[in-house]
């Protein structure tokens, strides 16, 4: 953790990172934030791995153009804090365009490379 600065907005600047690095389709920065053992839950209920979600961005497949956060809310467990927000979402998915909001329950974890996402977990909001 740096000196001087709580969890809560340690974590919510890694997970910005972390949107702005799949908009612009940064696999280097991706690979540093997302644990080799994470499960990302899509709104569809589909479910991708660290690997699977990087080939995808990687190939273009999923084609992330925004991903905004808002009304996030950080808790602090220690060496885990679970974030909860709303996301603003467009995206390419296998050639379709999507644009919707979502509500997310998100977890990252503390660990010998330091705080990585582990968990994502999604829900379309109603229009």
């Amino acid at each position: 953790m740096a000196e001087g600065k709580d969890v809560r907005e340690i974590i919510k600047s890694l997970d910005g990172e972390r949107m702005c690095a799949m908009v612009a389709g940064d696999l280097e920065t991706l690979g540093r934030i997302l644990s080799d053992d994470m499960t990302y839950v899509h709104t569809s209920a589909a479910v991708d791995t660290k690997s699977s979600i990087m080939e995808s961005i990687g190939n273009g497949n999923l084609n992330y153009k925004k991903m905004a956060a808002r009304n996030v809310q950080v808790r602090d467990f220690g060496d885990t804090a679970v974030l909860r927000g709303q996301a603003d979402v467009e995206v390419t998915s296998g050639g379709n365009d999507l644009t919707f909001s979502l509500e997310f329950t998100e977890v990252y974890a503390n660990g010998d490379a330091g705080w990585q996402m582990v968990a994502w977990q999604s829900t379309r909001l109603p229009e």
